[in-house]
């Protein structure tokens, strides 16, 4: 059976999910973030400014900034509440109307009479926002705060802008916790981009739809209709009762994960046509797909279920 993302119909294109301006805490202006991205060969790009008061609750209109080669999606990264930690939650939200109700967050620390991340997470999605929830380990993110977020479509599992700043750059421990519970989630590689360090164009999601228009971007995202990358390009995926292939750009492994420690890896020299057997995986409920390249550039495909 083919991967539906790649039975769909349409293009991919190419973008980045989490970015910042001036307009929050990063350097450029929203026009010279968008040009940027545009020369660097993006298709679209989320601006996503920090929802908070102290930078009055900006959803920033990009919209003068696209053409005909370029689109923008409107979003903001969401605070409210404390996690586990005490420290304010970050959810990213693509996707979110100019309209949307500012919380209750005058600056980054929690405070009384707010709502929580779950909360405002629903709010975003039910507004028709694609919802991640973002860096969680650079957040410090408990299992049990992701748990709690039950509007999530997805998980950042790489932060292009926390591997730069902190080492700090994954999610996938979070993601796999949750899908072993049951849960029914994508992930998704971002920058997290500010342009105040190399936190740029280091992670981005191959979106396929059948135009490079916000709403229909925004419709391939939560139907998982994509993959996320650092570089690789994966460019078909076949999966059957006992294996899976895999055709990609050269790639030096392909790896398949499902719950526990259930993992198989095959490795090789200049692999474009990968086949790796499933018998390991009788049980797990969920699989999901790693290739690296000669560089350790990844590409990571969206978890699959065996129903």
């Amino acid at each position: 059976m083919t991967d539906a993302m790649f039975a769909a119909p349409g293009t991919f294109w190419r973008g980045n999910l989490h970015t910042h301006s001036n307009r929050s805490d990063g350097v450029l202006s929203p026009e010279e973030v968008c040009r940027r991205y545009q020369a660097e060969g993006y298709d679209f790009i989320a601006l996503t400014d920090h929802f908070v008061e102290l930078f009055g609750y900006p959803i920033t209109d990009t919209r003068p900034f696209r053409n005909n080669r370029f689109t923008t999606i409107l979003g903001a990264e969401l605070h409210s509440g404390g996690m586990e930690n005490g420290e304010l939650w970050h959810i990213l939200a693509v996707g979110l109307p100019e309209d949307f109700a500012p919380s209750n967050t005058p600056h980054f620390h929690p405070i009384d009479d707010q709502e929580s991340g779950a909360e405002i997470a629903a709010r975003a999605r039910a507004a028709g926002a694609f919802v991640a929830i973002a860096h969680p380990e650079w957040s410090g993110l408990t299992t049990a705060d992701a748990r709690s977020i039950e509007a999530a479509h997805a998980v950042e599992v790489y932060n292009h802008g926390c591997a730069m700043g902190c080492d700090r750059p994954h999610g996938f421990y979070t993601l796999d916790q949750l899908l072993t519970e049951g849960r029914r989630l994508t992930l998704c590689a971002t920058d997290d981009a500010h342009f105040s360090e190399p936190d740029h164009f280091g992670g981005w999601v191959m979106v396929k739809a059948e135009e490079n228009e916000p709403e229909a971007l925004l419709n391939a995202l939560k139907a998982g209709h994509y993959y996320s990358s650092q570089g690789p390009e994966i460019h078909g995926v076949t999966w059957e009762p006992t294996r899976v292939t895999v055709e990609s750009s050269a790639v030096a492994s392909v790896i398949v994960q499902g719950k526990g420690t259930a993992a198989v890896a095959v490795h090789g020299d200049s692999m474009t046509r990968t086949e790796v057997p499933l018998a390991r995986f009788e049980g797990s409920p969920f699989l999901r797909v790693t290739v690296t390249d000669r560089a350790g550039k990844r590409a990571w495909l969206n978890p699959v279920y065996r129903d």
